[in-house]
């Protein structure tokens, strides 16, 4: 029998570990993850107002709910917890689905300004990541959000098009989901009523989806402003037909907004294009502006500066300008382009394949493409590692890693315990006169895990 661990519970995990159980009628898995609750950015990382994405969760549940899939919550890999070659004692093959942890930098002065927060950690705050600025026994937490009145997003993403969202949001919107309601009190309270959303070069370039675009043009009381000129120094904006489908619909609408005055109302977004992020500005601080230079096409797919400069007001920055993988000790790491050194999943040390390790998701391939596309990533990690079989179970290992991993004095919440998190969390909800509403911080999880008999 074969017995792999998957390291992350995310949708790259869970793909792994359900094509494993579908190919290989022997094979056991145990899925670990550092948090006590499974799905990865599904959970944390999926905006609250997107819940026909947030429904995936109920394939993924599918997955962890599986016969021979084991969900082992709590458990973390590293310096801090069970390390990388103890899980290879412990099992015939490891599949490392890590994700990328941590946020690109600007590199700019200014960087680190109170006031002036990665996109990402916007994001953990709303939707309760319990690692996240303001959760951990603050209720009442609004840092993000006190005495700001104009925000300015850097980035051009469907994370970006998410925390602008967010940002023009309030409570009738946000209450019936599961936003935490630290969050949803500061959402409602805030007075923010200017969002820059800024992206160094052109509209036929940006990231965003056309889906995730158009929301921002239903938002109640919020009004879209774009400036006709600035998108007309895009080569493509006169004439997007030679573009891809999805970069044509995105100037189309962006077009569309252009030429149709915006209606007054309390908010408005303004999204802005080609000026690149070059110093934030300190006022009594914090930050209160940020610096930008103009930039202009250079013929290659790039931008070039012209050494003209603008400054737009916020007291308020986050930064949306893609995720970076983060080496995880005992495991080889390429600094470069954030993730780890494979041969089709197979981990690479030195140049040679290491048997019995392997990754797939971001940390495979670095942090592109949709949730589906973690589907095909992951076929192909378990197509090698299932090639590899007959040499991997030659090696013996302990006949349940659990109880190996109990007598070192881990004890890991099992599927019992994330039910009960999920039982904790409606009733909270309820409570709230809300529906399901999430648990904020590792206590109040941990505590709710506990109660498996309830």
């Amino acid at each position: 029998m074969l017995r792999v661990a998957v390291v992350g519970s995310g949708p790259s995990g869970c793909y792994t570990a359900q094509s494993l159980v579908q190919q290989d009628a022997q094979v056991r898995v145990d899925v670990l993850d550092r948090l006590p609750c499974p799905y990865g950015l599904v959970r944390y990382g999926v905006a609250p107002d997107h819940e026909k994405i947030k429904s995936l969760q109920n394939n993924l549940r599918a997955v962890l709910e599986h016969e021979r899939v084991r969900f082992l919550g709590g458990v973390a890999v590293g310096p801090s917890g069970v390390s990388v070659a103890r899980l290879r004692e412990l099992y015939h093959a490891v599949v490392y689905c890590v994700g990328a942890a941590t946020d690109r930098r600007l590199g700019i002065p200014g960087e680190d300004l109170p006031g002036s927060w990665s996109a990402t950690e916007f994001v953990s705050w709303y939707s309760a990541h319990p690692d996240s600025p303001g959760q951990g026994g603050t209720p009442t937490d609004d840092g993000f959000l006190r005495g700001v009145r104009s925000a300015v997003v850097i980035g051009v993403g469907n994370v970006a098009v998410d925390v602008t969202r967010m940002l023009a949001r309030g409570v009738p919107e946000l209450s019936p989901t599961d936003v935490p309601h630290a969050a949803l009190t500061a959402l409602g309270a805030s007075r923010v009523t200017d969002i820059a959303m800024v992206g160094r070069r052109g509209p036929s370039q940006a990231r965003f989806t056309t889906k995730e675009l158009r929301e921002l043009g239903i938002l109640p009381d919020t009004g879209i402003a774009v400036d006709r000129a600035e998108l007309a120094q895009d080569p493509a904006y006169a004439d997007p037909s030679g573009l891809p489908a999805p970069q044509r619909r995105n100037v189309e609408v962006l077009r569309g907004w252009a030429e149709t005055p915006a209606p007054s109302a309390r908010r408005r977004i303004r999204l802005r294009f080609f000026l690149r992020p070059v110093e934030l500005l300190a006022r009594d601080g914090r930050v209160g502006a940020v610096r930008f230079e103009r930039t202009v096409p250079d013929g290659h797919g790039g931008v070039t500066g012209t050494g003209a400069y603008e400054d737009i007001e916020a007291q308020l920055v986050l930064r949306s300008v893609g995720y970076r993988g983060v080496a995880l000790e005992g495991l080889p790491f390429d600094a470069s382009g954030g993730t780890v050194p494979h041969l089709a999943g197979r981990v690479l040390r030195e140049g040679a394949v290491a048997p019995g390790e392997y990754v797939a998701g971001w940390i495979k391939r670095g942090p592109t493409g949709v949730i589906g596309t973690n589907r095909p990533c992951a076929k192909e990690t378990v197509a090698s590692l299932l090639a590899d079989t007959a040499a991997l179970v030659r090696r013996d290992v302990p006949g349940d890693p659990l109880v190996a991993l109990r007598t070192e004095g881990i004890e890991p919440v099992e599927w019992a315990g994330w039910r009960a998190i999920e039982r904790a969390e409606a009733e909270l909800g309820a409570s709230l006169g809300r529906n399901v509403v999430k648990l904020p911080d590792w206590a109040s999880l941990l505590d709710a895990a506990r109660r498996t008999g309830a």
